[in-house]
């Protein structure tokens, strides 16, 4: 889990704010930013009197006794009735089948005993990296994969679809720990870190949030105090860290004392540090007692006088927006990732009622049930509509932490709402671990609260539609 606050924007060189053109929807079709002069046939010439009230005739008119059908050719999947597998590129279609392929062979027949165990599987680590799930929508020349951010979405989606605690380790080690390094860091310190990191030799993790301060970072009390020759001294602690029992690197954001200064400065003193872990004085505590993320590690994150040299810091990160521009990122995922969560309680919902029999039918023949599969259908259905075209917007450099903001929110709360559901139709047997469906419900409550808690994205919105701030 990570710390939570609205996010900034993206990568290097991205646009802070909308742009005028439109991103493209799922099936690249553009949006006009303004209305059509009207025009007359050839396009040119005024429309005669009363032309603009009457709609331009069809070159060919459908006989109304001729039926409308669709072309075999373009039978959606099951399960995908508005057919988004035609909106996806072959290439898209490929890593999504790669990843689907890893998490049915070796995340799924192992998951469920994790979970109860409250382990991690840490050896998907290597693996992981080989199939290049960590920063995969960084350069190559950094040892990543360079995909697209559909892409990268994609793999999100799958990876949850396994479970939201191999999500997030790939979310934290690619957004929050190769992603700053990426941006705010030294070209040395990119091409020390982040080959090793893609490959997952070099485990990281990402420190923002503390124990009094979640939802306002700004408030941190985490200190780097400046020494006279130019190396810093941190101090602080920071509470629900993702991978921190296991990583070799931290990426701490604190504020930072400069040599000679007494005080300790604000917001816009906020530096980020690549801080190794096993420096003196740095400790990692696991999270005990979770009920939640069990397949996950969860720690406290402990700096008492670590001492690190001045090219630790970051040399281009400053101010909050620096980490929040990281979290965006991994917001990003993670509407990406409720997907998979949420299709995978659909599947086995699905199944279940197709195959578990009642009053000598299969439940699936009730109302009830169909209703409930039907409202789980439309839902993720529109929220793949909404992360495909986040996407899309992305890679076009159009988009905004607002979108990501609803994205996360809406994808989030739907998925939470299918895991419940799902549960509700697999009746007693929903409780088993050898069922999906209860372990992605109880995942999801802490994927609706980390990374900006539900309640802080709908303020994100709000301040968005109204003008007016909520958080002052």
């Amino acid at each position: 889990m990570r710390g939570e606050a609205p996010g900034a924007d993206a990568r290097p060189g991205d646009r802070d704010g909308r742009a005028d053109a439109g991103c493209a929807s799922p099936r690249g079709a553009a949006r006009s930013g303004g209305q059509r002069p009207v025009t007359g046939p050839a396009g040119g010439a005024p429309a005669p009197p009363g032309g603009p009230h009457r709609l331009p005739r069809m070159a060919t008119q459908i006989a109304p006794t001729e039926p409308f059908l669709p072309s075999p050719q373009l039978a959606p999947r099951e399960g995908d009735l508005f057919n988004l597998d035609a909106a996806l590129t072959e290439e898209e279609r490929a890593v999504r089948d790669s990843v689907r392929r890893f998490v049915d062979e070796e995340v799924l027949p192992i998951i469920g005993k994790h979970y109860v165990d409250g382990t991690f599987p840490r050896h998907l680590v290597p693996r992981m990296g080989e199939l290049g799930f960590f920063g995969a929508n960084l350069p190559e020349e950094y040892g990543c994969a360079g995909l697209n951010n559909v892409q990268y979405g994609l793999i999100m989606q799958e990876l949850e679809r396994g479970d939201s605690g191999i999500r997030s380790f790939a979310s934290v080690q690619g957004a929050l720990v190769m992603y700053p390094i990426y941006a705010f860091g030294s070209e040395e310190q990119k091409r020390h870190w982040l080959p090793r990191m893609a490959s997952g030799e070099v485990i990281g993790c990402f420190g923002l949030t503390e124990p009094d301060y979640g939802s306002n970072p700004a408030g941190m009390i985490t200190v780097a105090r400046e020494q006279a020759d130019g190396s810093f001294v941190i101090d602080g602690a920071k509470m629900w860290i993702t991978n921190g029992s296991a990583a070799h690197a931290a990426i701490i954001w604190a504020k930072t004392v400069r040599h000679g200064e007494t005080a300790v400065g604000d917001d816009k003193s906020i530096r980020g540090f690549i801080v190794p872990t096993d420096t003196p004085g740095f400790r990692a505590r696991d999270q005990k007692g979770k009920l939640s993320l069990r397949a996950s590690d969860t720690s406290e994150l402990v700096l008492e006088g670590v001492h690190v040299p001045a090219d630790a810091i970051l040399p281009g990160s400053g101010g909050l927006k620096s980490p929040l521009m990281c979290l965006t990122q991994a917001r990003y995922g993670i509407s990406w990732g409720a997907l998979g969560a949420a299709i995978a309680c659909f599947e086995e919902a699905t199944s279940y009622a197709k195959q578990r029999v009642m009053f000598d039918k299969p439940i699936g023949a009730f109302q009830i049930q169909q209703v409930r599969l039907a409202d789980m259908l439309t839902e993720i259905t529109k929220a793949q509509l909404v992360s495909l075209d986040l996407g899309r917007c992305k890679d076009q450099g159009t988009f905004t932490p607002t979108m990501v903001s609803l994205a996360k929110r809406n994808n989030v709360d739907i998925a939470t709402d299918v895991a419940r559901e799902a549960r509700r139709l697999l009746g007693g047997n929903g409780i088993l671990a050898e069922y999906a469906s209860m372990r992605h419900m109880a995942n999801l409550e802490s994927v609706y609260t980390y990374e900006g808690t539900h309640d802080v994205h709908s303020l994100i919105l709000g301040q968005a539609i109204t003008g007016l701030s909520a958080f002052k």
